[in-house]
């Protein structure tokens, strides 16, 4: 109880946190982007290597997922204007929202329908990569559709791939894994969805369940996977191979702006939000968006009220030292990504002078913005993509600098959905009919 009080005395927002409030807190550890990417140990070159790992294997994507034929193998989704889910936010919300309003449709990967597919692929394609050389079966130059050849093959069944996940990491991991040969074994707290462990179960890979949450999951798996020499350990609280294959996003979506003919730069800043669960993916995306555009962009995430793990960590900067349940929080929320109880030390460190902020969402809020969204834009999305939805209303409403400006573009990451089944997508669709999102507000 001391250590608590000290806490909310240091730190009066852990107060509003603890009652389940939703809250916005901007980091006053800010610096410019050139500083704080020189300051986190990690390079425009290392990103660009992951981007060309990913171009190595495109056509071993082609050739095994043919949904990835139409890209040519790279692993890639829309960035999509949504004008009229704005005009909804400011009927509802009651606020001048100016600029633009666009989505990263990363619910619309190919292969496993989520953010994840980036950093979950890069990670094992590297993995595989590395043992395919080790044993002289392949040389960067050659095609890379051998990778479905026999001796290949019989190299990674020998060979085994493990980790903790609440549900699209493992999907990733999982269905990936299992296509390229490998012994996958996926660890699953108790809130990943139960068709995301049949899914994965249906390809071949092995899922064990646990009762507890996200953090006992990685650490059962991490620990099983150190008694076996030949098991590969992918993990999420603290892998730079899954960070930088997230960063990858940042010179694909610059590529997306500039096809589009949209101008990125100080006097048109851009605004993204981020749904956060371990930090990840959205830390990956971060840092590659701040590469890619340097100051002009300001990055926020978001996490449920239940979980606000990574907005503990960073804002007392005990980073992984800290857990949710240590303020009374139960870490149990309908948005399974953003599950997470304890986050990753490395991210929050690393994220330390480039994030502009987090804030918190609660569920109801997730379920109508879903419905919203899927009415107003036809785009379906699982619930904890849709946290960073509310990112322009706090940043508009708190008065952030430039957010208000005409020309502000706020670019929403939707995180995950594309694998969702119907009749599941159908029940988030209902959860959604009855929720009241600004209460009082409407200007309609």
């Amino acid at each position: 109880m001391h250590k608590l009080e000290r806490l909310i005395a240091d730190f009066p927002l852990i107060g509003k946190m603890m009652g389940k409030e939703e809250v916005l807190w901007m980091n006053p550890h800010l610096a410019d982007a050139a500083g704080g990417i020189r300051s986190s140990g990690l390079t425009e070159a290392d990103v660009r290597e992951a981007s060309e790992r990913l171009k190595r294997f495109a056509p071993f994507f082609a050739e095994v997922f043919p949904e990835t034929k139409t890209t040519e193998g790279l692993i890639e989704s829309p960035l999509t204007e949504i004008p009229n889910m704005k005009q909804m936010l400011i009927d509802e919300a009651g606020i001048d929202l100016g600029g633009t309003l666009l989505i990263k449709q990363d619910n619309a990967l190919p292969v496993s329908g989520s953010i994840k597919a980036r950093g979950g692929f890069h990670e094992v394609l590297k993995h595989a990569e590395v043992l395919a050389r080790e044993h002289g079966l392949i040389q960067e130059r050659q095609d890379y559709r051998q990778f479905t050849e026999q001796p290949f093959t019989e190299l990674f069944a020998s060979r085994k791939i493990a980790v903790g996940s609440t549900g699209n990491l493992g999907l990733s991991i999982g269905i990936l894994s299992a296509a390229l040969g490998f012994e996958v074994t996926v660890h699953m707290s108790a809130d990943a969805k139960r068709w995301k462990k049949e899914l994965l179960r249906s390809k071949g890979v092995t899922v064990i369940e646990y009762e507890d949450d996200y953090s006992k999951a990685v650490a059962e798996g991490r620990r099983e996977a150190e008694m076996d020499p030949m098991c590969h350990f992918v993990d999420d609280e603290n892998s730079r191979e899954l960070f930088l294959g997230y960063a990858v996003a940042g010179e694909r979506i610059a590529a997306q702006f500039e096809e589009q003919g949209i101008v990125i730069d100080e006097t048109h800043p851009l605004f993204v939000y981020l749904p956060c669960g371990v930090g990840g993916g959205p830390g990956g995306v971060a840092f590659g968006l701040k590469l890619a555009y340097g100051d002009a962009v300001h990055c926020y995430f978001a996490e449920p009220v239940n979980a606000p793990c990574m907005l503990l960590g960073m804002m007392t900067e005990l980073h992984d030292k800290i857990s949710v349940q240590e303020i009374g929080l139960d870490n149990k929320t309908a948005a399974d990504g953003l599950a997470v109880g304890r986050p990753s030390g490395f991210v929050g460190t690393v994220m330390k002078p480039l994030l502009d902020g987090i804030y918190t969402v609660n569920d109801r809020t997730l379920f109508g913005l879903l419905r919203m969204l899927a009415d107003t834009e036809s785009i379906q999305a699982e619930p904890s993509a849709l946290a960073g939805m509310m990112g322009a209303i706090h940043t508009v409403s708190s008065g952030v600098r430039f957010a208000e400006s005409e020309h502000a573009r706020h670019l929403v990451w939707s995180t995950g959905g594309g694998m969702v089944p119907e009749t599941v997508m159908e029940a988030y669709y209902e959860e959604g009919g009855n929720v009241e999102l600004f209460p009082g507000k409407s200007t309609k």
